[in-house]
């Protein structure tokens, strides 16, 4: 077992680099949250709707947005427009978005739903003996941080408190193959979802969605 994860957080940690310099243009390019409120029409329809959930490649809700890395929201957008994730609306959308709204977009989203008040941390909820071990299985830790709330680099997801259902589909992607329409390709995060079994992955899913974090879908003012 320490082999394992021995193995895997140095592959977990590596992949840093290479994930975060996969879109590097885009990176590079800084951000306005102004005018990145003036370019998510696209974003809204799903993203601004509490509970909004989506129907292709499942039922499940869409990601809470608001609060999340703006790096790791460019790197996200910049797979979906490279094709190494793998859904058709997603892709649309951001075929149309130049490395400027990609930037522009995530700062947005990053500072969206942000309150000046400081709270102090809470615990996270212990997980069962059986999800505590696959938890170590995966080493999740070593790259979504501490809670699952602070990655060791911002081109990391924080994952604590998102979707449970998402979660588990997102997942479930990396493990998938040779389908045009659904997938994505991590060699990293591949491996450690092949580890598992899909109830294993929903037994993870569901314990680190229900952990406090900085994620919220944040109701735009037309749907309020």
């Amino acid at each position: 077992m320490n082999k394992l994860l021995t193995t895997m957080f140095g592959l977990a940690v590596a992949s840093v680099t290479a994930f975060s310099t996969l879109p590097a243009q885009a990176q590079e390019t800084k951000g306005n949250a102004a005018a990145g409120e003036k370019k998510i029409a696209m974003c809204i329809g799903c993203h601004g709707i509490q509970g909004y959930q989506a129907s292709f490649p499942e039922v499940y809700k869409v990601p809470k947005i608001s609060g999340q890395s703006a790096k790791y929201i460019v790197a996200a957008l910049a797979a979906y427009k490279t094709g190494d994730r793998k859904h058709p609306t997603m892709r649309g959308i951001a075929d149309s978005l130049s490395d400027q709204d990609m930037a522009d977009i995530a700062l947005y989203y990053e500072a969206h739903g942000k309150t000046d008040a400081t709270l102090p941390a809470k615990p996270g909820k212990q997980p069962s003996a059986q999800v505590d071990a696959l938890l170590k299985k995966a080493a999740c830790a070593s790259c979504h941080g501490e809670n699952f709330a602070k990655p060791i680099d911002p081109a990391y997801p924080k994952i604590a408190g998102q979707h449970a259902d998402y979660l588990f589909v997102a997942l479930k992607a990396y493990k998938t193959e040779g389908n045009n329409n659904i997938g994505r390709s991590n060699g990293v995060m591949a491996g450690i979802a092949k580890q598992f079994s899909n109830a294993e992955l929903k037994a993870l899913s569901g314990y680190i969605g229900s952990l406090e974090g900085d994620l919220k879908t944040v109701p735009e003012k037309k749907f309020r």
